[in-house]
């Protein structure tokens, strides 16, 4: 008689194992893209990519069924010839870089036909900063934005949300030779929206990316940055700020990749938490390729938590590949306020409760600052000091 052993079924969030099992995936590099919704699986929140997430709260993203057109407003302020005709999917340098890494990523790929497309020209050194203005008007819809700064453009693109809806959203970023590009997305929705957006960039020779993720408003919003240090001598400097309420859940999974020579990565992200409920999730992966000799790389995650009830996760992780690089570290730290700083404060004749405002609008504004268009600074600076005023009614 002959026996047959049949090999498991694949685990969602798996990947094949030597010994004909499944293991899970934990590495970020390995996880499936794919432009087709079909081939993965509707998340469970039993993956690695979704374990953190609330995944019964992001369920509309998950239907492969056509948005709703009138779902959201959006208003794009930019010079002549910056904002180039919409590109369709098989439209070059549409999908240069960008695969989605998940099903909400791949139904909001095939559903929005058309991306805008967002083109700095070669050379060009843009004063005022292109602003891309999204209002949800209640409804489900997907999109897809195509950033291209041309070989040793300089600009800053602002992608502002607000209202209220259900967004899965892609924006591919191509930064080419010498360029110098700020990406900022700033996410201030009602209390109702629910909101995933992947963004996935590639910075070329001697190009410089600045990205940053600002949210603040929102039930549940997730955007994961996917940076690929592609050229010799590239940077990439990534920056986030949240502050989570109660009942909100703010989440970024950010991946550095450093794949050239002589590249540079910050990543940077500060949180602060209120309320029962108030949730926020980051996940920072750096992998420095066996060919990103010279690399020079470091990655934080800072939270303040202000309340009981509040929780924040921070997972750093580091994978490095060639033994040749200038220097590579992570670090996560969590906490409520420093007593000493309290306590320097009040001995100086400050109340309490001016104390702690201090201590919360000095440690987030070391992002603040970096954002380099004052207008916004000041707004999101008057934002902080409303969550906190509210905060202090609870």
């Amino acid at each position: 008689m002959t026996t047959t052993t049949q090999a498991p079924a694949p685990v969602p969030g798996s990947t094949a194992h030597s010994d004909g099992g499944w293991a899970p995936i934990q590495t970020r590099s390995e996880r499936p893209r794919s432009f087709h919704a079909a081939d993965f699986e509707r998340p469970s929140g039993r993956e690695v990519n979704w374990k953190h997430t609330p995944v019964d709260r992001l369920s509309p993203l998950f239907e492969n069924v056509d948005g709703d057109a009138e779902a959201v407003t959006v208003t794009v302020t930019a010079p002549d010839g910056v904002v180039a005709a919409p590109k369709r999917a098989a439209d070059a340098p549409r999908g240069e870089v960008f695969v989605p890494e998940d099903l909400a990523a791949a139904i909001a790929w095939e559903r929005a036909v058309e991306a805008l497309h967002v083109r700095i020209p070669a050379s060009a050194e843009l004063s005022e900063p292109v602003v891309v203005d999204v209002h949800g008007n209640g409804g489900l819809t997907h999109a897809n934005v195509l950033i291209e700064a041309e070989p040793n453009s300089h600009a800053i693109v602002l992608l502002r949300h607000s209202g209220s809806a259900q967004v899965a959203a892609n924006v591919e970023i191509l930064v080419r030779d010498g360029a110098h590009l700020t990406v900022i997305t700033v996410q201030q929705w009602a209390d109702d929206a629910v909101h995933a957006a992947s963004h996935q960039a590639r910075v070329d020779r001697d190009a410089t990316l600045r990205h940053i993720v600002v949210s603040f408003g929102g039930g549940v919003v997730r955007v994961n940055p996917s940076v690929e240090l592609a050229g010799t001598g590239s940077q990439g400097e990534l920056y986030g700020l949240s502050f989570s309420d109660a009942g909100q859940h703010l989440e970024s999974q950010v991946y550095l990749f450093h794949k050239g020579a002589e590249t540079r990565g910050d990543v940077l992200y500060k949180g602060a938490l209120q309320g029962a409920g108030a949730r926020s999730v980051w996940i920072g992966d750096v992998l420095i390729g066996p060919d990103a000799v010279g690399t020079d790389s470091y990655e934080a995650n800072r939270n303040l938590v202000l309340t009981d009830g509040a929780r924040a996760e921070s997972i750093p992780n580091l994978e490095i590949e060639t033994g040749d690089i200038r220097g590579a570290g992570h670090a996560s730290a969590t906490g409520r306020f420093d007593d000493e700083q309290l306590f320097y404060l009040q001995a100086r004749g400050i109340s309490e409760e001016e104390a702690r405002r201090l201590v919360v609008i000095g440690f987030l504004s070391e992002i603040v600052q970096r954002i380099a268009i004052p207008e916004l600074e000041a707004e999101l600076s008057a934002a902080i000091e409303a969550e906190l005023m509210e905060g202090t009614a609870l």
